[in-house]
């Protein structure tokens, strides 16, 4: 088996949707932990929103394997943060070329 080189410090974060006291919500991200990680990025469509220009970017994020249920394992309801940048996490499987690996596939949306 081939060894993966994680050399990008990702922090995973999850949704929180608290009261905001007057009846609604308000929606927080929580910081679940820190992942080292592989990036390799894809090309993407543009597309208008509102007056900006929204590239939505594809990319394949390689983390170490963590078991189903676990907090450290990521979901596709999640995502993941480095300084301002930010993937949203589309799917989640295990690496079949390299067992202790998951491979998440995310977005990253820039407004331009």
């Amino acid at each position: 088996m081939g060894c993966v080189i994680l050399n990008r410090r990702l922090t995973l974060e999850e949704l929180s949707q608290d009261s905001d006291g007057a009846g609604g919500f308000v929606n927080n991200w929580v910081t679940l932990g820190t992942h080292w990680a592989r990036l390799r990025s894809g090309s993407g469509p543009e597309a208008l929103g509102g007056d900006a220009v929204l590239s939505s970017v594809p990319y394949v994020v390689t983390v170490r394997a963590a078991p189903f249920g676990a907090p450290s394992r990521p979901r596709a309801d999640q995502r993941f943060r480095e300084g301002a940048r930010v993937f949203r996490i589309l799917s989640v499987a295990d690496d079949d070329r390299h067992p202790n690996y998951l491979i998440c596939r995310c977005v990253e949306e820039v407004a331009g």
